[in-house]
């Protein structure tokens, strides 16, 4: 098992549920995405998605977008990320996932960029722009190198459909709570339980729900019926908040501490 399975059995032990913080990396600079996965780990997050910066990132909102352009302003790039993964695990074992469309991959070649994304300490890979339908290649190869391949689940998601996403996915299943882009939300989709009550039907993988999530309400709300929660723009909303502050980090971490807490009070 890799580290995010190992994480899921760990809080599956321990009646809990996990914690997936969403970031850019290279947003606003690559050492700044450093320091916030160690406060991150400190204020308690389980697992840690680092954002590929894209061009079009056609998944993502207007707050996540910008981090991207930040980012691209720097040249990051997933070699860039890799090496900064690589820095971190000479202190951190704390699980790594990559998000990134399928553009970057495509270019490094599948196969490629799993083993090299595995040997730098990544545990897996979520890309909202490839099916797994069309994903045969990467999953051979993810399975070779005991990496985790992560697809999406939406409220349209088909019974039938749900079966190929979830006999596919290792890691997790990551249930989008909503139709349309990542952001920032006032109220959850009632349909949480619903559609994670028919995942659970077919596959006892763990299911995480991200999109819109963006309070400790919401992390509340969707950790009664998730295995886990995954915020994203509520957390780069903060960031921006602080971008000129060298207090980014500190007031950022403080942020998700407190939706850390929220989660485990469930």
């Amino acid at each position: 098992m890799n580290r995010i399975d190992l994480k899921f059995k760990q809080l599956g032990n321990e009646k809990k549920k996990a914690f997936i913080a969403y970031i850019t990396a290279g947003d606003p600079h690559l050492d700044i995405t450093e320091q916030l996965v160690f406060a991150f780990e400190r204020a308690g997050v389980d697992i840690i998605e680092l954002g590929v910066p894209f061009s079009d990132p056609m998944a993502d909102g207007p707050v996540i977008q910008a981090a991207s352009e930040r980012a691209l302003k720097n040249h990051v790039s997933i070699k860039d990320i890799l090496d900064l993964v690589k820095g971190i695990r000479r202190v951190s074992q704390v699980p790594i996932a990559l998000m990134t469309y399928y553009n970057p991959v495509f270019h490094m070649g599948d196969e490629a960029f799993v083993v090299q994304a595995s040997e730098a300490g990544v545990d897996g890979v979520i890309i909202p722009d490839l099916p797994p339908e069309e994903a045969g290649v990467l999953r051979k190869a993810s399975l070779k190198n005991d990496f985790s391949t992560v697809f999406f689940m939406a409220p349209t998601t088909t019974d039938e459909r749900l079966k190929k996403i979830t006999a596919a996915s290792t890691g997790f299943i990551y249930y989008v709570s909503l139709t349309g882009v990542t952001g920032v939300k006032v109220e959850l989709s009632t349909a949480i339980a619903k559609d994670i009550q028919r995942a659970r039907k077919v596959t006892d993988k763990p299911v995480c729900v991200g999109f819109g999530i963006s309070t400790a309400q919401h992390v509340r709300e969707a950790g009664r019926y998730a295995d886990g929660v995954i915020v994203g723009s509520a957390i780069i909303k903060e960031m921006q908040k602080h971008l000129e502050s060298k207090e980014l980090v500190a007031r950022t971490s403080v942020f998700v501490e407190g939706l850390v807490r929220a989660l485990r009070k469930v």
